[in-house]
């Protein structure tokens, strides 16, 4: 049933709580492993990453710092302009630091490659990418991502901080939504 008269019912679930839990976990260890003593930068991408990112934070176990970005590539859209607007930037010099970009969900990879890209110029030490899912979809940037959660098909989904007009975000589970009923 849907929570809006206006906007369709979550599908099938995709990851349940219990399954994004362990996936978290294993992210936050190998982030942990890899970076040791250097205390990282983890970016998150607002708002759909908060959620994801809140979860990682407290399974990273080794000293980092936590910065934020709001862009936008959909406005109201259920796909991606390409056109990538910085709406909230960094409030942190990165220069010299190691960054991890927190990232809900790669599609194409075009949002992703135009931040990636935005911050190389500002000269991070290092830069990573922890995605918690990667769309099956053939890549348009080869951006490679180091720290990969999932694996799902090409599907609109909601739900851990991803919506739909603004809707889902509060779900403690990840479901597709119907594409005939995206408007």
């Amino acid at each position: 049933m849907s929570l809006h008269p206006h906007h369709p019912a979550p599908g099938p679930v995709v990851l349940s709580a219990e399954e994004i839990a362990t996936i978290v976990a294993r992210l936050g260890r190998e982030i942990s492993r890899d970076y040791g003593d250097r205390h990282p930068v983890l970016i998150s991408l607002l708002k759909g990453g908060v959620v994801f990112l809140a979860d990682l934070i407290r399974q990273v176990n080794i000293p980092h710092h936590i910065e934020f970005m709001r862009v936008s590539s959909y406005g109201d859209a259920s796909s991606s302009s390409g056109v990538v607007r910085i709406l909230t930037d960094l409030e942190a010099d990165i220069a010299g630091r190691d960054v991890v970009l927190v990232e809900d969900v790669v599609d194409t990879g075009i949002t992703l490659a135009y931040i990636v890209d935005m911050l190389r110029l500002r000269a991070p030490g290092s830069l990573e990418i922890c995605a918690l899912l990667r769309k099956r979809v053939p890549s348009q940037t080869g951006i490679p991502i180091r720290y990969l959660g999932h694996e799902i098909s090409d599907t609109y989904v909601v739900g851990y901080g991803l919506d739909y007009r603004e809707n889902f975000r509060h779900l403690p589970f990840i479901a597709s939504l119907d594409a005939d009923q995206l408007r």
